[in-house]
């Protein structure tokens, strides 16, 4: 019966429109019976209803009907106070927010309401939903939801508060810096629910922030095993990325060596170098906390989720030392037993790495043999596998394997197995001999396809033979009756032509055969022919004085123009029964006769290690949409010190002295971060320090005492809001495991803090964030700037007009907005800020002054610009070399940027001595414009021209501003220039683009509400105007 009900239901759905729901169809009446019940039971006051109506609803979603008519019924349902009831409610309204969406905003309140509930569950839900609501008028209350929720007291909640974070950014991209903010403090949380979201979250919003996953990657190698697995993939690939880009190449001295590798010979000396790196380990140390993450990473190993093995694989094979590389191979073979499509994915990857390291796979061997049931890309990829780890050892065995291969009903896969026969027979002089063999007896097998096949690779072999190839080529001759695969014929030809010299009497009876059926024969072949009779007219003309010009008559008429053009080029060059001989003929034997390079058989995976392992792109073998190239191993690592983290809470600074109280009575000579917890490879490193290290300790730790007992004095006057927040965070942090705690506390081996007093060490360590003030016993004292705002405004209500010029001079030319370009971290010490200062302006460009910061101890040199990367019109053309800026000096340059009115970011590369740097400059949209002076008269008139489409409108609130402060705001906003006006309410500013100068006017109504209007040909442009105008002033 429900059978019989589903056929009617879908009997009904495939009728017309006009159709549907008439009282001739059954299956129609029946699915409206049906909603009209759900209808009703969701409007009983019953809670028992209520939920087996919504149980109803979401089986139906969950099936593929279509239920969105009930949405109305649902929303109102959320109200319920049954928990299930409102489970069900948001599952269903995550379904079918994003199509109905003008419902959905009906319902905000509510949704609001339900990040308040007391269940996590509730509140999680409702987030969700909010965030499935694609409109950019609730922008702001997403954003207020989900910093609410990063705050919240579940985990859960905060996981979703990650999730939805990349969801808002491409809602709105303005937002991405206040989300960024939010990323760093997901980020930072303790709870492996939450750590892996908040990856997916930095990875999706800002992945070239680097500096946010510094003070947090020591956390997330103590915390990857207790990460969810999916969690765990998006950590792995992240920390291999930071890994890329903060520690030298662990292998660089054997990638040097087998950079300069090519022949066979030195090869396989490599190979041998790695066995032995195996035993030996690696030849450079490794970083300590490039271990680190190696040690944590290789317990996933024996994941059951096999993405996780193949994130822990790619981790290796990019960034562990060769040595290490043989802990995956176990765990590689253990996928294979998986689901086929598991199985295709990691052979994939098995066939790069068995590329690079031949010998690394060989003891599993038998592991790769082809079973009957494997589909063809199975076959292909193992056969891969199997001829990139063939050595002089094991090749009886795979060739035995190959010659049952050969004979398959998968034509494919049997013309493969012979190419393999080939690279074999290449690599291996061993049994090159063995193999020709075996090549020469498929030729005579009945499969035209493996005899195409083989006789490509014979005349590839022989080429790369210096023995006699002349009884071979002749028995080849006889295969040109029978072999069908113009590749195949083609190859028998180029071998005559190519060795016509040893087989005189041989080419002029071949190239007669082919004369009668030059006109079947396929491009490839006719090519050849020609090559053939021109070779064979150099050696030998007298046989073959008529044939050659037959031939090249068949050309001449030839359909391909390929083949037309080869025979007028033969035909000048050796100029057949011609009186007059060619002057090109001299050169006739070094255009035909010049000896070729021999093939080289090399497998394809050879250089696809290019892509990431794991990845789409190395999957394909091509650059897929939104790849990011792994980067480079930098040549000299950055400051390690960025990734010690120190605790500066209340209780933690109460602990710390506690403890180094402890250590002074029993005259323990420790350094300054060491406490109680302590691993043993810290003592094992103080042991290692020499006496005045020990004195230096000493020192500091009498000096510590002192400044202990005056921070205690000081925390005692610190507010109550103070307390209750530290201790919320010692209680926080007492509930991680003890091994988390070590690892984010305990700084580089054997380093030493500066001989500073507390208060300077603090500085230090906040030093990260921005640089600590000096401490004073005076009052502080309040910056001043050199510049006042009368001076550069003027006074606004005295301001005396001249009536012949042409307005006021009323702009903010000198003041700039400071913009961060590299941050310190990131730059190895070199700072970069870049401003508008809106003078000094190139036609067509906008003017941007650079300044350089060296806040390291060294100097910094060659400074320059390169890999200059430019879209949509945008001209920079870069900047003069700084040749040196010296420990703590700054140096400053004007540059010149034509955005073409776009916000299309100029990207470059910043080079200096500390690295290259990633840089980008986007430009606010009020520096695209430049001040254009007009007279009031004026003004109004290109505004009248500028009416209906050139004109958007805006209103907001006035919060008690005067007419000067909005001036201001609006010239901070957009490079104007103020047009006198006689009505004193009313402001008019006026300006043009940059780069195609077109006119923009905006004027401003100041009342209790104040109206504004942008008037310009660039339409998008004075929207973006009109709303950072309206955000200003509201600010």
């Amino acid at each position: 019966m429900a059978g019989m009900g589903a056929f009617v239901a879908q009997y009904d759905n495939n009728r017309g429109p006009d159709q549907q729901g008439t009282p001739g169809f059954i299956g129609s009446n029946l699915f409206f019976k049906g909603h009209q019940t759900l209808k009703e039971q969701l409007q009983s006051m019953k809670d028992k209803e209520m939920l087996e109506a919504m149980r109803k609803i979401v089986e139906m979603v969950a099936k593929g009907q279509d239920v969105s008519d009930l949405f109305p019924d649902v929303v109102k349902a959320v109200v319920s106070k049954s928990t299930e009831v409102k489970k069900l409610v948001y599952m269903y309204l995550v379904r079918y927010a994003e199509e109905q969406q003008d419902l959905a905003l009906l319902s905000i309140s509510t949704f609001q309401k339900g990040l308040k509930d007391p269940n996590q569950l509730i509140r999680a839900s409702a987030l969700r939903v909010l965030s499935s609501i694609r409109v950019q008028m609730i922008v702001p209350i997403m954003m207020l939801a989900i910093k609410d929720s990063v705050s919240d007291l579940s985990p859960y909640v905060r996981k979703t508060a990650a999730h939805a974070i990349p969801k808002l950014y491409s809602l709105d991209p303005d937002q991405g810096e206040q989300l960024i903010d939010v990323v760093e403090k997901l980020l930072q949380d303790k709870t492996t629910l939450v750590a892996g979201s908040a990856v997916m979250a930095f990875e999706q919003l800002c992945p070239s922030r680097i500096d946010l996953i510094h003070k947090n990657y020591r956390r997330l190698c103590a915390i990857v095993a207790d990460i969810d697995e999916w969690g765990q993939c998006a950590v792995i690939n992240m920390l291999t990325r930071y890994a890329r880009t903060q520690f030298v190449d662990p292998n660089r001295k054997t990638e040097e060596k087998d950079s300069d590798e090519e022949t066979s010979e030195e090869s396989e000396d490599s190979e041998e170098d790695f066995m032995n790196s195996l035993q030996t380990g690696p030849i450079d140390a490794v970083d300590p906390d490039l271990r680190l993450l190696l040690q944590a990473c290789r317990p996933l190993l024996q994941s059951r989720n096999s993405a996780v093995v193949m994130q822990v694989a790619q981790l290796f094979y990019h960034c562990a030392p060769e040595g290490e590389i043989v802990h995956v191979v176990k765990a590689l073979i253990r996928l294979l037993k998986s689901k086929r499509e598991t199985q295709v994915i990691v052979l994939t990857n098995i066939t790069t790495m068995s590329a690079k390291y031949r010998k690394l796979f060989e003891q599993h061997m038998k592991s790769f043999f082809v079973n009957a049931s494997d589909p063809t890309n199975v076959r292909l990829l193992k056969l891969e596998i199997l001829t990139n780890i063939a050595t002089e050892t094991n090749i009886s065995v795979l060739l035995r394997e190959f010659q049952t291969y050969v004979y398959s009903s998968d034509k494919e896969f049997a013309a493969a197995t012979v190419h393999a026969i080939g690279r074999c027979a290449a690599e291996i002089s061993e049994v090159t001999d063995v193999c020709m063999h075996g090549l020469m007896n498929l030729i005579s097998t009945k499969d035209d396809t493996v005899v195409g096949e083989s006789v490509i690779v014979i005349k590839k072999l022989l080429q790369m033979q210096a023995s006699d190839k002349s009884g071979i080529i002749k028995r080849m001759t006889r295969l040109l009756a029978t072999v069908t695969v113009p590749l195949a014929r083609a190859s028998i030809l180029w071998l005559v032509g190519e060795y016509v010299e040893k087989v005189p009497k041989l080419a002029p009876d071949v190239l007669r055969k082919m004369a009668k059926s030059f006109a079947d024969e396929e491009d490839i072949v006719k090519l050849q022919i020609l090559n053939l009779a021109a070779k064979a007219w150099i050696v030998n003309n007298k046989k073959i004085t008529l044939l050659v010009p037959y031939i090249l008559a068949q050309a001449k008429y030839d359909l391909n123009y390929d083949i037309r053009d080869r025979e007028r080029f033969i035909r000048k060059v050796l100029c057949p029964n011609s009186e007059n001989p060619s002057p090109l003929e001299k050169y006739a034997k070094k255009f035909f006769m010049t000896s070729k390079p021999p093939p080289n058989l090399r497998s394809t995976f050879k250089n696809r290690d290019e892509y990431q392992l794991g990845s789409l792109s190395h999957m394909l073998n091509s650059n897929a949409i939104g790849y990011q190239p792994l980067p480079s191993f930098p040549e000299v690592a950055p400051d390690s010190s960025v990734r010690t983290v120190v605790d500066t809470s209340w209780a933690a600074q109460a602990r710390e002295s506690r403890s180094s109280s402890a250590s002074a009575t029993n005259h323990k000579t420790k350094g300054f971060y060491s406490s109680e917890g302590d691993t043993d490879e810290e003592d094992s490193d103080e042991e290692d320090s020499d006496s005045e290290d020990e004195e230096s300790d000493s020192e500091e730790e009498s000096d510590e005492e002192s400044d202990e007992e005056s921070d205690e004095e000081s925390s005692e006057e610190e507010d109550s809001e103070d307390e209750e927040s530290d201790e919320e965070d010692d209680d926080s942090s007492e509930e991680e495991s003890s091994s988390e705690e070590e690892v984010i506390k305990k700084p580089p081996p054997k380093s030493k803090p500066p001989k500073k007093s507390k208060p300077a060490a603090t500085a230090t360590l906040l030093d990260f964030d921005e640089p600590a003030a000096p401490p004073t016993d005076s009052a502080p004292t309040v910056p001043q700037s050199s510049v006042t705002l009368d001076e550069l405004l003027g006074d606004f209500g005295t301001m005396s007009v001249d009536p012949g010029s042409t307005g006021p001079n009323y702009s903010l030319d000198n003041v700039r907005t400071t913009h961060e370009l590299l941050h310190r971290m990131s730059g190895g010490g070199l700072a970069v800020d870049y401003s508008f200062p809106r003078s000094g302006t190139v036609s067509g460009a906008v003017p941007i002054s650079l300044t350089f910061n060296n806040t390291t101890d060294q100097p910094i040199t060659d400074i320059k610009v390169d890999d200059i990367d430019l879209k949509g019109g945008v001209e920079f053309s870069g900047f003069d070399s700084i040749p040196l800026i010296s420990p703590g000096q700054s140096s400053q340059i004007g540059i010149n940027i034509n955005f073409n009115d776009t916000l299309q970011p100029a990207k470059f590369t910043l080079c200096s001595s500390k690295g290259r740097f990633p840089c980008k400059i986007q430009p606010p949209v009020g520096e695209l414009l430049s001040p254009f002076v007009v007279i009031e008269s004026d003004f109004d008139s290109m505004k009248g021209k500028l009416s209906g489409m050139h004109e958007v409108t805006g209103e907001c609130g006035n919060c008690g501003k005067d007419p000067g402060t909005i001036s201001q705001l609006v010239s901070e906003t957009a490079a104007t220039s103020i047009c006198f006006s006689a009505e004193s309410n009313c402001l008019k500013f006026a300006s043009k683009t940059a780069a195609q100068e077109k006119t923009l006017l905006i004027t401003l109504n100041v009342g209790e509400v104040i109206k504004i209007s942008v008037n310009s040909e660039a339409v998008v442009l004075g929207s973006m105007i009109l709303k950072d105008i309206i955000k200003a002033i509201e600010a």
